[in-house]
């Protein structure tokens, strides 16, 4: 290579050096504020994080999890403080009512009709039927399209003395409207201690105005079963609730009418709202085969279970028809259920209630109860009935003005069944 071209210019490398320099620049200027960017950005992201989060709170779920069982009481004793200190009525606030409130809110929210809360009144009621007995005026109500209608007098009860009639509607007790009300609220109303009066205001076919009836409570006790052989030569067996003796007083009823040498039988389950699981398959196996299945129960972690009848009933042979409505339920249901599925009778009447589950019960402290669904149980045919109902194979309806002229078209039609088998 030749001397003249390995020499550079000066002006060329003035340039480079030049260009060397400013990169070095650029580059330490680059540096400082991407330091300086962090720092910043370390002092202000906290503050940041902050205004975002309280833009987008954490989901409701996430804030559940992360609470414990205290906490979220707080949120009650929050409220109830809020409440005492600015609810522009304090002496509206009635501590007992608002802690049943809460409690019957709470379990509501599970969407369970049959999981509630009882308050103490009405728990007491519940157990005086399961105990065969209670104190009031010894009428048998349902609700017919809004109204409270009575559907049975027991006899020698203070209904029955003072002149009530089947069919008459309850409007007012003592001077409490029952508009809106269910058929438990109505009761809790009617019902009360030995030797006290009960105002009601009743409204009566044929009868222009209504009219005020006082009746003095009494102790009154429920006949669980009626039985008797109708002048047709068909025994009629009702059964009014499947309470703790229900099956040894239908299996003793049966034994009765037996000897009388029935053409057939009437099974009588309307309007009752049913009872003890295990008094239903005691009184089913009274009508259907050894083996047949009655219903399969599935409880919460635990396999599916099987109730069948074991030993030999009563009445497995003899025609038979079973009569239900609205305010057959429950236990009421896995009889006339198993009856129907199995083949061994029709059923007729009006749509059942529609309650396929069985409860645990609690009672609390202060008389109030807890009832819980422990579990499903399914007919044989394998229905769940829960708001469902059994439709009869034939459907009769029964209305107010039926029961006010003392006409069971239901009935009729069930004898009319067994003499024709149509």
């Amino acid at each position: 290579m030749s001397r003249a071209e390995n020499v550079i210019p000066r002006a060329q490398m003035v340039r480079g050096c030049f260009l060397v320099f400013t990169s070095m620049i650029l580059a330490v200027v680059l540096v400082a504020i991407g330091f300086l960017a962090g720092v910043g950005a370390m002092h202000y992201w906290p503050q940041v994080r902050r205004t975002v989060e309280q833009v987008l709170p954490p989901r409701a779920s996430e804030v559940a999890q992360q609470q414990s069982r205290e906490e979220r009481a707080q949120l009650l004793w929050k409220i109830w403080d809020l409440l005492e200190q600015e609810y522009l009525e304090p002496e509206s606030l009635d501590p007992q009512k608002m802690i049943y409130g809460a409690a019957a809110g709470m379990v509501s929210s599970l969407g369970d009709p049959h999981t509630v809360f009882v308050e103490p009144r009405q728990a007491e009621m519940i157990e005086e039927n399961m105990r065969g007995s209670f104190e009031g005026i010894g009428a048998t109500v349902n609700m017919t399209e809004g109204k409270l209608v009575i559907s049975r007098l027991l006899p020698n009860s203070p209904a029955l003395k003072v002149g009530l009639q089947v069919g008459d509607i309850i409007l007012k007790v003592d001077d409490i409207s029952l508009e809106g009300k269910t058929v438990q609220e109505a009761v809790s109303l009617i019902r009360g201690p030995r030797g006290t009066v009960v105002r009601l205001l009743i409204q009566r076919a044929g009868v222009a105005e209504p009219f005020l009836v006082p009746v003095t409570r009494d102790r009154v006790e429920l006949p669980i079963v009626t039985a008797q052989m109708r002048e047709d030569g068909f025994a009629y067996l009702r059964l009014s609730e499947f309470n703790a003796v229900s099956a040894q007083r239908v299996h003793a009823a049966l034994e009765e009418l037996l000897q009388q040498k029935p053409k057939g039988l009437i099974l009588d389950l309307r309007d009752n709202p049913g009872g003890y699981l295990q008094m239903s398959v005691d009184v089913a196996s009274e009508f259907l085969p050894k083996g047949a299945l009655i219903l399969t129960e599935r409880e919460r972690g635990k396999e599916p279970r099987e109730f069948r009848v074991e030993g030999k009933g009563l009445a497995t042979e003899l025609p038979l028809v079973v009569l239900v409505n609205e305010g057959s339920a429950s236990a009421a249901e896995i009889v006339a259920g198993a009856i129907k599925d199995n083949g061994r009778g029709a059923l007729i009447g009006q749509k059942t209630y529609g309650k396929g589950s069985v409860q645990s019960t609690h009672r609390l402290d202060d008389g109030s109860s807890l009832r819980v669904t422990i579990a499903k149980w399914y007919l044989p045919g394998g229905e769940n009935l829960d708001g469902q109902g059994i439709t009869p194979d034939i459907e009769v309806s029964l209305t107010a003005e039926d029961m006010a002229a003392g006409r069971d078209p239901q009935l009729e039609r069930a004898a009319a069944y067994l003499l024709h088998g149509e």
